[in-house]
């Protein structure tokens, strides 16, 4: 039997990248996947045609992850079209970078809304629905424990953030059989940090294994942590860096 049959997750910011490998993924190992997705609706349904042309379950959601009520909506919706809900990833970002000078009020707002206030309301939702052995992954960052370059700030705070929000969300959760986890990517090779990019040999170059990830190594992981075997693994962080960090 595949490891996460019968098995149903939402997976936020699924339309391309990271999201899509993770959706990909899960679909794979047996679970029926709701695909979220803000704007790139032609992707998103593009992957969930691909799911299903493979022999899996899959629908789009769109949710805007900026926009309190869509989360709320969006998490009734993936729950309405699965028919439940086991796994929830929190992977939705957005990047906001510079000199902290340059930072608008609206930058702010905008990263701490997407990248943690999201987090916290999807997690929330969802809460109504996962049960026992159900599972809640973020999406994090390697910044989020080491940062090598200026102009990151931002970006590095809110992911750190959700390192706090994990450890005790998985203490609150427990207690119900729930875990909870966050995945710390490093350098992967997406259309929003590509391998040949304008910084990519300086990123290669701090990497003990100096080449990018791909989007399916941080899947692989992600959908380990969902699995029934992976019940001891809760509140903890989990990178996929290359040994950029080591």
């Amino acid at each position: 039997m595949s490891p996460l049959a019968h098995k149903r997750a939402f997976v936020t910011g699924a339309s391309r990248g990271i999201g899509a490998a993770i959706a990909r993924r899960l679909a794979a190992d047996g679970a029926a996947v709701a695909v979220g997705y803000e704007k790139s609706a032609d992707a998103a349904q593009a992957l969930v045609d691909r799911i299903v042309a493979a022999g899996g379950t899959a629908v789009a959601v769109q949710m805007d992850a900026a926009q309190p009520e869509s989360v709320q909506r969006a998490v009734d919706t993936a729950v309405a079209q699965l028919g439940g809900l086991d796994i929830l990833v929190n992977n939705a970002g957005i990047w906001r970078g510079g000199p902290i000078e340059s930072l608008t009020l609206e930058d702010i707002d905008d990263t701490l809304a997407v990248n943690v206030r999201a987090v916290v309301l999807a997690s929330q939702a969802a809460l109504k629905y996962i049960g026992e052995g159900g599972r809640i992954i973020s999406t994090g960052s390697n910044l989020a424990e080491r940062v090598p370059d200026a102009n990151a700030s931002l970006y590095a705070l809110s992911k750190s953030a959700l390192i706090g929000w994990t450890r005790g969300l998985a203490r609150d959760l427990g207690p119900r059989g729930i875990t909870v986890n966050i995945v710390h990517p490093g350098s992967t090779d997406t259309d929003m940090n590509p391998s040949n990019g304008p910084r990519a040999e300086a990123q290669r170059n701090r990497m003990a294994i100096k080449q990018y990830g791909k989007a399916d190594d941080v899947a692989a992981l992600v959908a380990f942590v969902a699995r029934d075997e992976a019940r001891s693994i809760n509140g903890t962080g989990l990178t996929v860096d290359g040994g950029a960090n080591a």
